[in-house]
């Protein structure tokens, strides 16, 4: 019955962010807002390309599958830290943990191969103009769509079944504010170097891939702007491309500062270190609207046409 519960747990305990107990209150009250704001935003974002025909484009299609990903994103991790931090509700159910993991990691995944979907529909855009329409035509769009979703479902779905395997017969106190794959491994007293080699190196490296080819894309997209003939032509093919950028770099820059400060930053505190990877799961979706608000002419013009009808009313 004892080896049956290892393998079996009921659940699991959160501890929230150790050493600010008396700040718990606090802390949630900034996470509830920008949940709150990534909640509202992705949901306007979305009700306006599915309802404006105009904005039923290839770039606005991609734009609404990262809405999509960033709700699961941010409703996977802060409705579960926010009970931890004001009502404290550590625990967690082992199915719980698990699927708080899939749907992290899985998020994680599906966000970084959007943003390679979208940097080769600027390729497009911007190296081949005039077939652009006969390239990304919606059967393509919906193959892209659907690939993506495959491979991440693909490289997620065994981390849960590794975690499965493994019996957890000691501390069930995971010292964290959610479930990752790495984290609930390390509480099992057996060999987990099959988790953590799984667990790092291959959503790692379809990351990694991500990036490269993102880094190539906009190798070839910098090579045809300066080719340009008119100062007018390049910055308004560069205009375009700007809020990709921004959100490409709001999405790796804390990733890969997080895996280098849990690698080396050793001196760092565990509770900055926590601190840090719950800003990073709530502050790309609350800002990723904002950004495409701000630098997409189109969603601009529609957001206001929708609350200019409103006042009207």
């Amino acid at each position: 019955m004892h080896n049956l519960s290892c393998y079996n747990p009921s659940s699991f305990l959160l501890v929230g962010i150790p050493g600010l107990d008396k700040f718990h209150i606090w802390i949630g009250i900034p996470f509830c807002v920008i949940y709150v704001l990534a909640i509202v935003g992705n949901f306007i974002l979305l009700y306006l390309i599915a309802t404006e025909q105009s904005l039923h484009e290839p770039m606005f299609f991609f734009l609404a599958m990262l809405a999509t990903t960033d709700l699961i994103l941010s409703t996977a991790t802060v409705p579960k830290l926010l009970s931890n931090l004001w009502l404290g509700f550590q625990e967690i159910t082992f199915s719980g943990c698990l699927t708080q993991m899939f749907f992290l990691h899985f998020s994680f995944v599906v966000d970084s191969a959007i943003l390679l979907a979208m940097a080769f529909d600027r390729y497009v855009a911007i190296c081949f103009p005039l077939r652009y329409t006969t390239i990304l035509t919606r059967q393509v769009i919906i193959k892209l769509m659907v690939s993506i979703v495959v491979r991440s479902f693909s490289v997620i779905l065994p981390d849960v079944f590794l975690l499965k395997r493994l019996p957890f017969c000691g501390t069930r106190i995971i010292p964290h504010t959610y479930c990752e794959h790495i984290g609930v491994a390390r509480l099992s007293s057996a060999d987990i170097s099959i988790n953590i080699w799984y667990g790092f190196s291959v959503p790692l490296m379809t990351v990694i891939s991500d990036v490269i080819f993102i880094a190539v894309s906009y190798t070839f997209i910098l090579h045809a702007v300066f080719h340009l003939s008119s100062q007018g032509a390049r910055q308004k093919a560069l205009s375009t491309c700007g809020s990709h950028v921004s959100v490409i770099l709001m999405f790796y820059t804390p990733a890969f500062f997080s895996i280098l400060a849990h690698r080396f930053g050793h001196s760092v505190p565990r509770n900055v270190l926590i601190l840090f990877a719950n800003l990073y799961v709530a502050i790309p979706p609350a800002l990723n609207p904002v950004v495409y608000g701000v630098k997409t002419k189109q969603i601009q013009d529609k957001f206001a046409l929708l609350f200019s009808l409103k006042r009207t009313h």
